[in-house]
């Protein structure tokens, strides 16, 4: 591959995930005209129009989606043959780029990218935290970690903590109203409603036997972020549902208790997304190790029938 075009497809790739050509520019030191003049370079070779400007951002054209996916790819090849030729496979470097959630990657996993970087001197860590949905292959990531099923077909994903999901509530809240007894009584309660992506507003869901269940309830509260949730809860407003990572230090306390334990719910299971049609590099499959060794030990001793047989049902699945 001629070293200019090689040049020009990490150009175009840099300003589809920047969306902005002084941006692309001060990344690549450039004058903001030197990148619209080598973009019109590319587009003048190419015979077609590749972006769309406007005063404040860019799109891209059909044809500069097109570009984008072929240039992605192949830059993607160029680097697997270098890093077999040079025996990185064994000798983990070079620039690995990470996405994650916002509060999760800030807290958790960010600590975490700082003692890897500490093991691995040689490896360039790019790690982004955003709650928006997006698009590993377009925007160049090697990987992203969330929660939750995988969002697109073209990804494959690995395991690296399983985290179930609980009904919990302040031990104040229920000394004043009480504990349900089983899962319809939960419309009963006031509900904490956290706000996630589609979800419809106030359904929750529970397994019962081979299916899963929705329920709708109502609460005076609700917020799309985790945390003021988990607030709310821990100052006796309210049921709520959370994840095992977020509930175990405040349960093992006695600032939470679990609400019908025995109650299983679906899980919320902390994955690492990758793009399945590249082979993983030294350094992916070395943070990805990395990441599964950190998450291994369970957090809450529950355990009762209905949960271990959701929990052999979806081993089996997986």
């Amino acid at each position: 591959m001629a070293t200019d075009i090689a040049s020009d497809f990490d150009f175009f790739i840099l300003l589809a995930r920047l969306k902005s050509m002084s941006g692309a520019a001060r990344a690549l030191d450039l004058t903001p005209p030197a990148a619209t003049k080598r973009l019109g370079l590319i587009e003048q070779r190419l015979g077609v129009r590749l972006v769309n400007r406007t005063t404040r951002n860019i799109s891209l054209t059909p044809e500069g989606e097109t570009y984008l996916r072929y240039a992605t790819q192949i830059v993607g090849q160029v680097k697997q043959m270098e890093e077999e030729i040079s025996g990185t496979r064994t000798d983990p470097h070079g620039l690995l780029r990470v996405n994650a959630t916002l509060g999760f990657g800030r807290t958790t996993l960010a600590p975490l990218v700082s003692d890897f970087a500490k093991r691995f001197p040689k490896v360039e860590i790019q790690f982004e935290v955003t709650d928006r949905p997006i698009d590993l292959v377009a925007e160049g990531f090697d990987m992203a970690i969330r929660f939750g099923e995988i969002p697109d077909s073209r990804l494959s994903a690995r395991r690296i903590m399983s985290n179930r999901r609980f009904l919990c509530a302040s031990p104040k809240y229920l000394e004043r109203f009480g504990s349900p007894e089983r899962v319809e009584d939960l419309v009963k309660h006031r509900c904490i409603i956290h706000r996630q992506n589609d979800d419809a507003y106030g359904v929750w869901r529970y397994i019962q036997g081979d299916h899963v269940e929705a329920l709708k309830v109502k609460g005076a509260l609700s917020s799309n972020d985790g945390d003021i949730v988990l607030r709310w809860a821990l100052d006796g407003h309210g049921i709520l549902i959370r994840s095992e990572w977020d509930l175990a230090k405040y349960v093992q306390s006695g600032r939470l208790k679990l609400v019908l334990p025995e109650t299983p719910l679906p899980s919320a299971d902390l994955f690492v997304y990758y793009p399945g049609q590249r082979n993983q590099t030294a350094r992916a499959r070395a943070f990805i190790d990395f990441l599964v060794d950190h998450f291994q030990a369970p957090f809450l001793p529950v355990e009762t029938g209905a949960l271990v047989h959701a929990r052999k049902k979806k081993a089996a699945r997986t």
